[in-house]
């Protein structure tokens, strides 16, 4: 590869084998998202082909150039691609902007959220149960390191949102039923029938618990991440360098909405793809 230096190549190599993806690295397209604090080159995945195509076309266009990373939260994420920030106001609410269009769901259970993954931004699952992914907005994972005694405690934490997911799943099932008893004022049977679905949802997810796979435990203790988003978002793609760009960026001070007191743009370049 002509990008990319053998020293770069190697220590790649070395992030890729705890982490994502099957396909090699020499056939990745590969950006470029430079900032005021450096630059970090982006691998994007071949098994999200609607992702990496849709990247590759916005940074193409020049669609990305001179926005904000307009949500940073340190020990979590850095968060840009709303075209609204590019003409943003000091204190004005963003997050809200895209290209008009969604992208189908390309979750892949093999594609973590290790520190360095990319992955694409939605809205929540009440107003989006196909968890379908914004047309350009995206966030790039910072995470933690976690304890090896800390992981019982991350699949207990996963259980009870299972719970909490099925939970109102059949709570929306028996929505007339639980409005009618609000309505009525009638509390026992209200009571009664939050208290079966409860037992239920309980239940139901006792049948399939989350567990964290050998891979997650060894990812998550070692080069660290956000292991709560496994699953629900679909990652298209990782830092290969760069990643004291992303913890400068995620150390900025923020104001509300998470958005940093200074602005941080981006402008990102399709260096191979």
């Amino acid at each position: 590869m002509k990008i990319i230096k053998v020293a770069l190549f190697v220590a790649s190599a070395l992030f890729f084998s705890c982490g994502n993806a099957q396909d090699t690295i020499n056939n990745r397209p590969i950006v470029s998202i430079k900032t005021d604090f450096g630059e970090m080159k982006v691998a994007l995945y071949n098994e999200t082909p609607r992702h990496r195509d849709n990247f590759l076309k916005l940074a193409k266009s020049g669609y990305f150039d001179g926005q904000l990373f307009h949500r940073v939260i340190r020990n979590f994420m850095i968060q840009g691609g709303d075209p609204d920030t590019k003409t943003a106001q000091p204190g004005q609410k963003l997050g809200n902007g895209g290209p008009g269009y969604e992208l189908e769901n390309e979750i892949n259970p093999k594609l973590l959220h290790k520190k360095g993954a990319l992955a694409a931004a939605r809205q929540g699952d009440a107003t989006n149960p196909l968890k379908k992914s914004s047309g350009s907005q995206f966030y790039i994972v910072q995470g933690l390191v976690f304890p090896a005694s800390n992981l019982q405690a991350l699949e207990d934490e996963g259980n009870l949102k299972l719970a909490q997911k099925i939970m109102n799943q059949l709570a929306m099932d028996k929505s007339d039923s639980l409005k009618f008893y609000q309505q009525t004022n009638n509390k026992n049977a209200f009571d009664k029938l939050v208290a079966k679905l409860q037992a239920a949802a309980t239940d139901s997810a006792k049948q399939t618990p989350y567990k964290l796979t050998e891979t997650q435990k060894q990812l998550y203790t070692t080069v660290g991440g956000t292991p709560h988003l496994d699953g629900n978002y679909t990652v298209f793609g990782e830092v290969l360098e760069g990643l004291a760009v992303l913890d400068s960026i995620a150390a900025q001070p923020t104001g509300p909405q998470d958005r940093p007191l200074k602005d941080i743009r981006m402008e990102v370049k399709v260096i191979k793809e």
